[in-house]
């Protein structure tokens, strides 16, 4: 690979949890060198989040709709992020070379070769005067690969320095894991992170999420729904797999017949155990885990993870990375290498044929 000088990229992206809109920044050649800058979060506004949601719970509709209305307000809403977070940092557009836009993913069905992600890249890089890559998974998915997780060679990159093997757990809406071991590369979505408990609390006590863990912590799991749930094919497929945010839903309702904490405490115990299954799917047992998404902040999701694991378990802030803004940053990340020509996924990571090339640049002009 040639010698790249490092340039400046913005990175942005709205995660399945739909909890707000991450902006940060990296200056990165594409491959080896990666420095992080800042990053801000955005919230949707409550209306559009709603509508967003109610789409999610209508997968006929996120598939075939047109939905141009609702894809132009999710790209203002990332447009008027993106804004709010140079003009907090102080950032120029003059300094930014890249805007790497993922979008909201709505529906996501790699079975059939098919993603969606609300969000048009035209319209940020002429509204913001920068050049704009989007449509991150599309060659991906098209290909044949699962078209996630997507962050992989971003960790790898980050990573390169640390003790191996180590395993980094995004506890987002969805969960998802990137085993490193020197070259070796390995990505999969787990199973259910904190979507799950979310909507449950939604419904139960009209909260976003669960807290610190508190109410799941104050009840007791139900070993025989857990074990249930567990016998999910999912499981035991071969990485690299991934899911879509509604996969584990139906089956999960059967919670609705216990308390508001022994229904928490049970999904929560889900979540650790579709974690713990991930070690069927690596070569070694890593020595080290190292937690980011939202769940890192859930104490009992930590808590019951290093006993179960019985190693190391720490947000990733434990080595200097910001875990609100990794997916961020791995975009921007993603962004450089996309006009480079290099992979944005591997074998290994999505089960793509042979190392992906993706996305589609739009120029500011």
């Amino acid at each position: 690979m040639l010698q790249r000088s490092p340039v400046k990229a913005i990175g942005v992206i709205s995660g399945t949890s739909m909890d707000g809109i991450d902006v940060s920044i990296v200056e990165t050649d594409g491959d080896t060198i990666v420095k992080p800058g800042p990053g801000r979060t955005f919230s949707y506004p409550d209306d559009l989040r709603k509508r967003l949601q109610d789409l999610i719970a209508e997968p006929a509709r996120a598939q075939s709709e047109p939905l141009s209305d609702l894809d132009q307000e999710v790209t203002d809403a990332h447009i008027a992020a993106i804004r709010r977070f140079m003009a907090e940092t102080g950032i120029a557009a003059k300094d930014v070379r890249l805007i790497g836009f993922h979008g909201q993913t709505v529906y996501h069905r790699p079975e059939v070769r098919f993603t969606r992600q609300l969000g048009t890249g035209t319209r940020v890089a002429r509204e913001l005067g920068i050049d704009t890559v989007d449509r991150f998974r599309h060659a991906d998915v098209a290909s044949g690969g699962e078209g996630a997780p997507f962050v992989p060679l971003y960790h790898r990159a980050l990573a390169s320095n640390l003790p191996q093997p180590v395993m980094i757990l995004n506890l987002g809406g969805v969960g998802n894991v990137t085993y490193i071991d020197g070259d070796t590369v390995i990505a999969f979505d787990t199973g259910p992170a904190s979507a799950l408990l979310d909507d449950f609390m939604l419904r139960r006590r009209g909260l976003a999420y669960d807290e610190n863990g508190q109410l799941a912590s104050s009840g007791v799991a139900d070993p025989k729904l857990v074990a249930e749930f567990m016998k999910n094919p999912y499981f035991d497929r071969p990485a690299p797999k991934s899911l879509d945010r509604q996969d584990f839903h139906a089956r999960a309702k059967s919670v609705e017949t216990l308390s508001d904490e022994n229904g928490a405490a049970t999904l929560a115990a889900f979540t650790i155990e579709s974690v713990i299954a991930a070690l069927r799917h690596v070569p070694r047992a890593p020595q080290r885990w190292l937690v980011t998404g939202g769940g890192r902040c859930n104490a009992h999701f930590m808590k019951c993870l290093r006993k179960r694991l019985g190693v190391s378990v720490d947000p990733v802030e434990a080595v200097g990375w910001n875990g609100d803004f990794l997916e961020a940053q791995a975009f921007g990340y993603l962004a450089v290498r996309s006009t480079q020509g290099l992979p944005l996924s591997l074998p290994t990571t999505t089960g793509v044929p042979h190392p992906m090339p993706g996305g589609e640049l739009h120029r500011a002009a």
